[in-house]
């Protein structure tokens, strides 16, 4: 019956089938079964159901230690409180625990790094002669060694060198702890005395010289092994990718026996992240396994060099070839390719994807569907979909103002922000530089440096250059100039170009020459090479009739090189998007599209002519 009742409780799914047969239990007298408890605990905090089983556990007529050890491995990552209150009825039953009660007991304790805990335990271990036990041992060690930040180092190696039997996992632990220090020379010391190195021995320390950047240590050792596995090559591999030695990483990854999908995916990665698109593609090509990973690579790889067309249409290859779902990282990859083209109905197909595809909305989902949606105009989506978000971190809120603001709900951004200050996280610098600009984008002066003052004396924010270069342009643009040049040499940092950039671009607007010299000067002498401040500096000095002076910015560009680069417009049409340049003679229908322009000037003049 135990078996049979054994088998019905794995295949159980949900709370409701769980309690039908913990009720099948019941009937046939089974809750107390030293066999069938310790399965019915682990299974409901599998499910997610951890107080269901924490109730079972109270409710237990006289456990024995295998079932407190199951309960408190329950508990890891989850709650520490819990873990000791079971602990501290265990010592009050005089219930003796064995190795796997403080193995369980410090691991959850490590992930709350509860460090005062953990001595507590540590004195129990000494006390009751688990001391001489390698497996509890190696977990103490284990623990010293990631609990509070490393700052017990010095207990880790206390307990190491009081070790009366150490094994290859003991030698492991202490190397790898300071390889993660960046401790080399005691690392390699032990190294070198470990009586038998096993395959991970080497490996920590192929990886921590790797991370170290001590390559040509690293490969020699490397060299020295015995025998090499694929975390072996991908150690290395990924080590050269990190520093960007494509060169090295390709020799390799050339001569590695069996190349798994880690390792191509690695070189597709380290390929894009320098921008060799090209030979990244080329690999991706040649993999003969992908996987969900291989693709989000490459997707990801496109989008870090501004490539989104491209990326769109791998992830169109990635649904066609089916044999990979796509999972969160892909779509945010892909949405952030749909962002920056502007392209509102990809856009609207990826969040209909989610939800035919029944997608966990977390919260970097929900970010980059409402980055989306506000950077292509649509904010009644993207307030549909805050709205239904149940957790928001701080970039959410941010990202919510931010795309009031940009499409000019300037008041509805204030009112957010209000919204958040009252019940969601604190404020950061980062989310009062969209709230000023909201305030800049709405004219809302007043309401500008009361959010300016309340930034820095009600929330301690120190301002950056970014707050004082929207105050700048939040007066500059209501006319203020005079208060905005004030603002400027009252600053706490010096100001850059594009403080005074801001400040003539609003001489420029409200006709006051007074201050153009001297704004310009400033301009010149921090950015003499920038062509939009350049080409500012002659567009205004040509509205107010200083030709001499045009000529002389101009000849400057000239000389130099310079050239504005010129600025991007898209359309979409069907599944691809076409971009232009002014003047482009790039794109391969560009004869047709000059004509059917030349025609409409002509039917303009025409109009025109006749009016």
């Amino acid at each position: 019956m135990d078996q049979k009742l054994l088998k019905i409780l794995q295949d159980c799914k949900s709370l409701k089938q769980l309690k039908q047969t913990h009720l099948q239990i019941f009937i046939h007298g089974l809750q107390h079964s030293s066999f069938l408890l310790p399965k019915l605990l682990t299974l409901s905090s599998q499910l997610g159901f951890l107080h269901y089983a924490y109730s079972i556990f109270q409710t237990s007529y006289s456990p024995n230690v295998v079932a407190y050890n199951t309960i408190i491995k329950c508990f890891i990552g989850k709650t520490r409180v819990d873990a000791l209150r079971v602990y501290d009825q265990m010592k009050t039953l005089r219930i003796v625990p064995n190795s796997y009660t403080f193995t369980f007991l410090l691991r959850c304790f490590e992930s709350f790094e509860a460090l005062e805990d953990g001595k507590v335990v540590h004195g129990d271990i000494v006390k009751l002669g688990f001391g001489s036990s390698v497996f509890v041992q190696n977990t103490l060690l284990d623990f010293y060694t990631k609990c509070a930040g490393g700052f017990e180092f010095g207990s880790a190696r206390q307990v190491f060198d009081e070790m009366a039997e150490r094994d290859v996992v003991s030698w492991n632990s202490m190397i790898a702890a300071y390889m993660t220090r960046g401790r080399i020379e005691p690392a390699m010391r032990l190294f070198q005395s470990v009586p038998k190195k096993n395959i991970v021995t080497w490996n920590s320390v192929v990886s921590g010289l790797s991370k170290a950047g001590n390559m040509e240590l690293a490969h020699s050792v490397f060299e020295e092994m015995p025998e090499r596995n694929d975390v072996s090559w991908n150690s290395l591999i990924t080590a050269y990718i990190r520093l960007g030695d494509m060169s090295s990483a390709r020799c390799l990854f050339v001569q590695m026996p069996e190349k798994t999908v880690v390792s191509w995916t690695a070189m597709v990665s380290g390929y894009t992240a320098i921008g060799d698109v090209e030979s990244a593609r080329n690999m991706f090509s040649q993999m003969p396994v992908k996987n969900v990973v291989s693709w989000n690579a490459m997707i990801a790889g496109y989008v870090h060099n501004h490539m989104f067309d491209q990326a769109l249409s791998v992830f169109r290859k990635m649904l066609i070839d089916g044999k990979c779902r796509p999972d969160q990282s892909t779509l945010i990859s892909v949405l952030s390719a749909c962002t920056h083209l502007g392209s509102l109905e990809h856009g609207k197909w990826i969040e209909s994807y989610i939800k035919r595809n029944k997608f966990d909305m977390s919260v970097p989902l929900g970010n980059a569907l409402i980055d989306m949606y506000a950077k292509c105009g649509d904010v009644e989506n993207a307030k549909a979909v805050f709205d239904k978000m149940e957790q928001r971190c701080i970039i959410t809120w941010t990202t919510m103002v931010s795309g009031l603001a940009v499409n000019g709900w300037c008041r509805e951004a204030l009112a957010l922000f209000e919204t958040m200050c009252l019940t969601g996280p604190k404020p950061d610098d980062v989310i009062f530089i969209a709230v000023l600009s909201a305030c800049t984008h709405g004219g809302l002066v007043d309401e500008g440096k009361i959010i300016f003052y309340q930034m820095e004396h009600e929330f301690d924010i120190k301002p950056r250059i970014e707050h004082y270069g929207c105050m700048v342009d939040l007066l500059g643009r209501a006319g203020k100039l005079e208060e905005a040049l004030k603002f400027v040499e009252n600053m706490h940092l010096e100001p850059n170009a594009v403080i005074w950039a801001s400040l003539l671009g609003s001489c420029k607007i409200h006709g006051n020459g007074d201050l153009v010299e001297s704004v310009t000067r400033r301009i010149i002498e921090q950015e003499p090479e920038n062509p939009s401040y350049l080409t500012l500096v002659s567009n205004l000095s040509a509205s107010v009739g200083q030709w001499k002076d045009v000529l002389i910015y101009r000849q400057v560009m000239r000389q130099q090189g310079i050239e504005k680069v010129p600025g991007c417009s898209s359309i979409q049409m069907g599944n691809k998007i076409d971009e232009f340049l002014a003047h482009d003679t790039r794109h391969e229908e560009r004869k047709e599209i000059y004509g059917v322009l030349n025609c409409l000037n002509e039917q303009v003049s025409a109009v025109s002519d006749g009016l």
